[in-house]
């Protein structure tokens, strides 16, 4: 039985990044032991893609309100990259985690799973 998913961001400076998830995220957090914290998420969903390649994978954050949530974050001084972006299954932006990778965020227009 599978009950979760796991996602890891690795970082160039993984103490900002967990302190900007935290605040992003604002749903709590564990330590597993040496300062390595696991964010709780809210419900995720998992996609398979064609890719002539194989072998990555992507991270988006999903909000019902990009435009609303992309303010929120402006006034917080995080750095959104570009304007958000319409495609076929929803808006979407980009923003730049603390250690300098980069997180994506969409507002779906597709169905989601319950």
């Amino acid at each position: 039985m599978i009950d979760g998913a796991h996602a890891i961001i690795y970082s160039r400076d993984p103490e900002a990044d967990r302190a900007f998830l935290d605040a992003l995220l604002g749903r709590g957090s564990v330590d597993a032991g040496g300062g390595w914290r696991i964010f709780a998420l809210p419900p995720s969903e998992i996609a398979v893609h064609p890719d002539s390649h194989g072998g990555r994978q992507e991270l988006y954050l999903l909000t019902p309100d990009l435009d609303g949530l992309l303010a929120e974050l402006g006034r917080k001084g995080i750095a959104i990259e570009g304007p958000a972006r319409n495609e076929r299954w929803g808006r979407v932006a980009t923003i730049r985690l603390p250690g300098g990778g980069p997180l994506g965020i969409y507002q779906p227009s597709h169905p989601r799973p319950d």
